[in-house]
């Protein structure tokens, strides 16, 4: 059985980086995929290639074995890889539907494509035909002259949600291929924090384990405050008069509004504390960031003549001071 130079069907070089990697096999499997080449078993076969030449030197475990033994191994038999899909949310009733979007060529198998992987790439991974323990696509291990199950394929959903809802937490319910789920947005959720739905993904093709579905949590802009970490950020209109001679201003929290004291002489960018008015910290309860409250002067404008009379007056007696001293 011939040996199978990956590298050399990645089109990369042996020091490659990961980066390199990703992107040439993108590229070969958008160029071979079945859909692209309808009845074109030569492309189906590259594209096989291809998707095992990528499980191999994406993993760093696979690669580091594969770069050490080369050809002293034999083969047999086939095996599979990880899919991954991008969904798109819309609000229907309150609830969640997800809708797949972006190019097949991304993923591992699509329509009309195996994902079989050659008999090299089995033995030289499984050291004689048994898989002591499961990896990758595959549910179970098989001694020879059994039948594999292939594990289902991971899918991934994004789920938009508001700053409040991040804030208190919330329950949440979606429909994902028919199947109607429940989720729990936990206080404090990050955007782009994922959690892990396990065994919500695609089903087993042949009656393996199902695989797993990925939230990631994405948060909408909020009207009032902007997210830096645990805290908010407020932007604070004040007139002239209340940042000159001090006062109180009104400030929106997440729990309601608050009097803040504006210190005499407070200039535009003075930024201001209320502390533990910010969001809760994710999995420790009763802990909070700060509502950061960042001031921006106004100045007074058409002013009637005896406004500007009196500013001049002012103008004349601060000019006064400063010469007097």
């Amino acid at each position: 059985m011939n040996y199978k130079d990956y590298y050399k069907i990645l089109e990369v070089k042996k020091d490659a980086s990961q980066k390199e990697i990703k992107k040439a096999y993108r590229k070969l499997a958008a160029k071979y995929h079945p859909d692209k080449n309808p009845d074109d078993k030569a492309a189906e076969e590259k594209f096989k290639e291809v998707n095992e030449a990528n499980e191999v030197l994406s993993n760093p475990e696979k690669r580091k074995k594969y770069d050490t033994l080369g050809a002293n191994w034999e083969s047999y038999q086939q095996g599979g890889g990880n899919r991954q899909r991008q969904y798109r949310s819309e609000n229907q009733g309150g609830g969640q539907t997800f809708h797949f979007e972006g190019d097949p060529s991304d993923f591992f198998g699509g329509a009309g494509g195996g994902a079989g992987f050659s008999s090299f790439f089995d033995t030289f991974f499984n050291e004689g035909g048994s898989r002591g323990s499961s990896f990758d696509g595959f549910s179970s291990g098989r001694q020879q002259g059994q039948t594999r199950t292939f594990r289902g394929q991971n899918m991934e959903a994004e789920m938009p949600i508001t700053l409040f809802e991040a804030y208190q937490g919330s329950k949440r319910t979606f429909e994902i291929n028919g199947k109607r789920l429940r989720i729990t947005v936990k206080a404090g959720t990050a955007d782009g924090q994922r959690v892990r739905l396990k065994g919500k993904g695609q089903p087993s093709p042949n009656g393996g384990t199902a695989g797993d579905l990925y939230i990631i949590f994405k948060i909408q802009r909020d009207a009032r405050f902007e997210r830096e970490g645990d805290d908010l950020i407020y932007q604070a209109n004040i007139d002239l008069y209340t940042a000159v001679l001090g006062g109180k201003i009104e400030v929106p929290t997440m729990d309601g509004s608050v009097k803040m004291p504006i210190p005499k002489g407070s200039e535009t960018g003075k930024t201001l504390r209320l502390k533990g008015k910010g969001m809760p910290k994710y999995g420790k309860p009763n802990q909070f960031g700060h509502l950061l409250v960042k001031l921006n002067v106004s100045l007074p404008k058409n002013l009637s003549s005896e406004e500007e009379m009196l500013f001049k007056k002012l103008q004349t007696l601060r000019t006064k001071t400063f010469s007097n001293n």
